[in-house]
């Protein structure tokens, strides 16, 4: 076991290394990602050791770099796109949704679509509008494309690789707010797969279920509630679609009650999904409903009050109280 101690972002760093290595196919676009770095130095000095046809600075524009892309696909790379923050995706959604999504499909498997399409999203920067959205929901409903996001450093690392290894497009959503936090990443280890949930934290009393930032935060909640007496069980989704239900409703059969928690806004979202299928596929051993906790139904605010508007500790120690309370 080689463990290395690293941030988020030099976790990716060190995976997009590791791919491009390993894969002569396998290159790197996006604005301002090669001499630069990225805005936020996820790709900091890869252009220089791999050089400028690997890692390629682009126009500002999303919808050339997803169409450029899917054309390399299509000869046989395999691209990484950037998307510089989240409220900039959608002028390439038209090549995301009507196209990468329904190639392999229209060509009846026989075309693969290998591309990787990396989205900093969230909260918990105090950036300006259009550079914090959580627009997860729109990819997870559109048949065709593969959706994670890692939460920690070590998933940075391997799941990135796994989604450039993947034959199918990825939207990669990496959360910007765990840029900087540090973590032990195992470099000579093994990853889970890429589509899998897993237990991050065992309770007995509620489960407590969420993807991407939401875990630190549920992680928080947990430890306060354990202070209170309450034991949570904290389930990290990981792959937001295709989704692994069995870590989740496992937990949720032993505890009988569960919040899902996320940054998004609540109408017809990821944890309307899971929480619909949750009372499916469990309903018998539901103490109480399924609760949801979310950023509410309104366009991402200004920057000072992000803080009301993103669910934390508080606000899921609320719903827990509440699903205990039935």
């Amino acid at each position: 076991m080689t463990l290395e101690t690293m941030p988020f972002s030099k976790a990716l760093n060190a995976g997009l290394r590791k791919a491009l290595e390993d894969d002569p196919r396998v290159l790197l676009m996006g604005e301002d990602i090669g001499k630069l770095g990225g805005v936020f130095r996820v790709t900091e000095s890869l252009q220089r050791d791999f050089g400028d046809r690997r890692v390629l600075d682009t126009p500002l524009a999303e919808s050339g770099i997803v169409g450029t892309a899917i054309g390399l696909a299509m000869a046989g790379f395999r691209p990484v796109c950037e998307i510089q923050f989240d409220g900039f995706v959608f002028p390439a959604f038209d090549q995301i949704t009507s196209q990468l999504a329904k190639m392999t499909n229209r060509h009846e498997g026989a075309l693969s679509m290998p591309i990787v399409i990396r989205i900093p999203y969230g909260g918990h920067i105090g950036a300006v509008e259009h550079h914090q959205e959580s627009p997860e929901a729109y990819f997870t409903h559109t048949p065709g494309l593969r959706v994670v996001s890692p939460s920690t450093p070590n998933d940075a690392y391997w799941m990135i690789q796994e989604a450039i290894a993947s034959n199918d497009p990825v939207i990669f959503m990496e959360p910007k707010s765990r840029y900087w936090p540090k973590g032990e990443v195992d470099l000579s280890g093994s990853a889970l797969p890429l589509h899998s949930s897993r237990i991050v934290r065992r309770g007995t009393d509620v489960t407590l279920v969420g993807h991407g930032a939401m875990v630190t935060t549920l992680l928080q909640a947990a430890a306060l509630a354990e202070a209170e007496g309450t034991s949570c069980e904290v389930v990290d989704v990981r792959s937001l679609s295709p989704l692994d239900y069995g870590p989740i409703l496992d937990s949720v059969r032993s505890t009988g009650r569960m919040v899902y928690a996320q940054e998004a806004p609540g109408f017809t979202s990821l944890g309307s999904e899971i929480a619909a299928t949750v009372q499916e596929r469990a309903f018998y051993a539901l103490e109480a409903p399924v609760l949801r906790v979310s950023g509410f139904d309104t366009p991402f605010p200004p920057a000072k009050l992000e803080g009301v508007y993103l669910p934390d500790a508080d606000r899921i120690l609320e719903a827990v109280d509440r699903s205990l309370a039935y």
